[in-house]
């Protein structure tokens, strides 16, 4: 398998890192440009309308748990431990958080945020698991 693959799920989280930044630009712009905002409520969170912070709390999320993800990601790469299986969790952890996201973004429904949020920390721990046992020589 060529290692090098690995990159491709870290590029795909960079690229909804990119798009929650688009969304929290037009939730900020929009307002102010149409009166509805003012920009000074968006020097400190509490005054700022609630359709960006929810955007911002977003931003915040993928710079969290996907910290740990770009890591293993790194780490695989070096230790040659990059394989089906790995390629296949980190996709399914990318994924889940495209889920997290458009649910933060659009109803907020907290049950499936939260549920997606779960699966991909589950989907990562079991990675991360997969890669002590790689380094141990067990798999």
């Amino acid at each position: 398998m060529n290692q090098t693959a690995i990159f491709w799920p870290m590029l795909a989280h960079v690229l909804l890192v990119y798009v929650v930044y688009l969304v929290m630009f037009k939730r900020r712009y929009f307002p102010v440009k149409s009166g509805e905002a003012k920009i000074s409520q968006y020097k400190v969170r509490s005054t700022e309308p609630a359709s960006s912070v929810t955007v911002a709390n977003n931003l915040i999320n993928q710079f969290e748990l996907p910290v740990l993800f770009h890591v293993l990601c790194l780490a695989l790469f070096v230790t040659n431990g990059v394989n089906y299986l790995t390629l296949a969790l980190m996709w399914l952890f990318v994924v889940t958080r495209y889920v997290h996201a458009w649910v933060h973004l659009s109803r907020n429904y907290l049950l499936y945020r939260s549920r997606a949020f779960f699966v991909g920390a589950g989907v990562l721990l079991i990675a991360w698991i997969w890669f002590a046992l790689h380094l141990l020589g067990a798999v």
